[in-house]
């Protein structure tokens, strides 16, 4: 009896000792902080660990306690793994470790992204959501050797759209810790905000992003760069004027008016410099029109101005960076809806550039805004041109996830755009712009172009861009078909089930690449 009783009470000093912290009110929850630190796989010992500089220095000021309980805690930790430690430190509660894969991975040729950085987004994401469903609500990350990928995977995998919800998850910031490049965190967390402006606006519901509201959310991102960036909030008047009978034969069937978004960011110190022009699909809610779409999961569609988003995105983050490169953003904007203005199936409307189109599918929609503002965009007599749209069902078909689809005319341009994404693990894949897909779109019984492929469904992704490039006069432009990454399930770890925002990074960093390379 005596021994039972000895027993509790040594028991009852442990919980004390280490659950004491734990076990408090809400207020001092939200007082607590956590650590994300990362272990490599040591090359050549089943099972060995290698912490990186960050843990083997908390380590050290453990005397050895950390290395200790990774060894008896279960198996040694694999990449993407995580195991979380309580009252091992008095800083910090929580400390979460992750495992980071093997020290030698590097830029990956068959992959066609760096395995390092992409193992240490995946690793930190994942130690940072393990803390946030603690209620951990301040985390510091160990920058893991690359303090961008360490910032971009805190901030991408944080990221949980619960605005209009009444209970939220818990709200954390981050910060870099135990490492002097700060800015390298810094760049990760404006390429990674980036990103999740894009998140937000696509998966805002539809009532919520109208055209005017997607367009006044950017105007006030930008309020903080006025000094480098001028914006145009074009009404449905001037779209009219301009002749844009593509684009407004789209918006007509909708109550809510049309905006052309146009951004000017002024980066470069050459006032003269040829611009880069980035133009984006601004659908905020596509229901096809007449040709209208099934009921099941048509409310996903509330996304289909991703290209828009991205593009806008992608300009608030080059403002933010001061990169020095001249870039012009265009966003025409409407809803695609069925009423009694709608255009109907077999209309021929009149483009920008004069071409007739006969509209067969309202719901290929994506191509006729976009060929009025490619047509307008030439005016500026770009250096390159960039559109960005979930333009095609058949590009998820393609590729499905994995990448972004990308149609050029350009070699040079496909090669800045697949290095930029290398490096962001936002990958690209080029498809075929072959005249084969041309004739299909050109022949057409009542106008110049049909808005569908004549063999309808067969290579519809192709189609379409062949589609877009009637209005393409420049010598460098790529179309970038995002139907595929629009959203995620779990397919990139570090990113939450949504919408996810893509390719906003690929297209910060081309934009980078540019600016450096003059």
């Amino acid at each position: 009896m005596a021994m039972l009783l000895m027993r509790r009470t040594v028991q009852t000093a442990v919980r004390t000792k280490y659950c004491r912290s734990f076990s408090a009110s809400q207020t001092h929850l939200n007082e607590r902080k956590g650590l994300v630190l990362g272990v490599f796989e040591k090359e050549g010992e089943e099972g060995g660990l290698h912490l990186t500089e960050a843990a083997a220095g908390f380590d050290q000021n453990l005397s050895g306690k950390l290395s200790e309980l990774l060894k008896i805690s279960g198996p040694a930790l694999k990449k993407g793994k995580s195991r979380i430690f309580y009252g091992i430190n008095k800083d910090f509660p929580c400390v979460a470790v992750v495992g980071l894969g093997k020290t030698s991975a590097g830029v990956c040729g068959s992959e066609n992204w760096d395995t390092s950085k992409e193992n240490i987004r995946q690793a930190v994401s994942v130690g940072c959501q393990l803390l946030q469903d603690q209620e951990v609500n301040h985390v510091e990350v160990d920058g893991c050797g690359d303090a961008q990928s360490a910032a971009e995977g805190a901030a991408l995998g944080l990221f949980h759209y619960d605005q209009l919800k009444s209970k939220k998850k818990t709200k954390v910031t981050t910060q870099l810790h135990g490492s002097s490049n700060s800015a390298g965190w810094q760049k990760g967390v404006m390429y990674a905000d980036g990103q999740n402006l894009a998140r937000l606006l696509m998966e805002a519901p539809a009532n919520h992003i109208t055209p005017t509201a997607f367009a006044n959310t950017i105007e006030e991102k930008l309020a903080l760069h006025a000094e480098r960036v001028t914006i145009n909030k074009r009404s449905q008047a001037w779209i009219e004027q301009q002749q844009m009978g593509a684009f407004l034969s789209v918006s007509k069937g909708s109550e809510e008016p049309p905006v052309f978004l146009e951004l000017h960011y002024n980066g470069s110190p050459d006032s003269k410099q040829a611009p880069l022009l980035l133009v984006g699909k601004g659908i905020t809610f596509d229901s096809g029109g007449i040709s209208l779409k099934p009921s099941s999961s048509m409310d996903e569609m509330r996304a289909d101005m991703g290209g828009a988003a991205t593009v806008c995105a992608a300009i608030v983050t080059a403002a933010a960076l001061k990169l020095p490169v001249n870039i012009i953003g265009l966003a025409p904007l409407c809803e695609n809806m069925p009423s009694g203005k709608a255009t109907k199936p077999g209309d021929v409307v009149t483009a920008k550039n004069g071409k007739t189109i006969q509209v067969d599918n309202t719901d290929a929609e994506g191509r006729l805004v976009l060929a009025d503002a490619l047509c307008y965009g030439h005016t500026f007599n770009p250096r390159a041109i960039v559109n960005v749209a979930t333009l095609t069902g058949a590009m998820d078909v393609a590729l499905g996830s994995a990448a972004t689809g990308v149609f050029t005319n350009s070699d040079w341009l496909w090669q800045q755009l697949h290095k930029a994404s290398v490096v962001t693990g936002d990958r690209v894949w080029r498809m075929p712009l072959f005249q084969h897909y041309t004739r299909q779109v050109t022949d057409s019984q009542l106008a110049d172009l049909n808005n569908v492929g004549k063999y309808s469904r067969s290579g519809g992704a192709c189609t379409a861009a062949a589609f877009l490039r009637e209005f393409v006069t420049a010598p460098h432009w790529a179309h970038l078909d995002i139907a595929g990454v629009m959203s995620n399930k779990d397919e990139v770890p570090y990113l939450r089930k949504g919408m996810s925002g893509r390719p906003t990074r690929t297209l910060v960093e081309f934009a980078a690449g540019l600016a450096h390379s003059g």
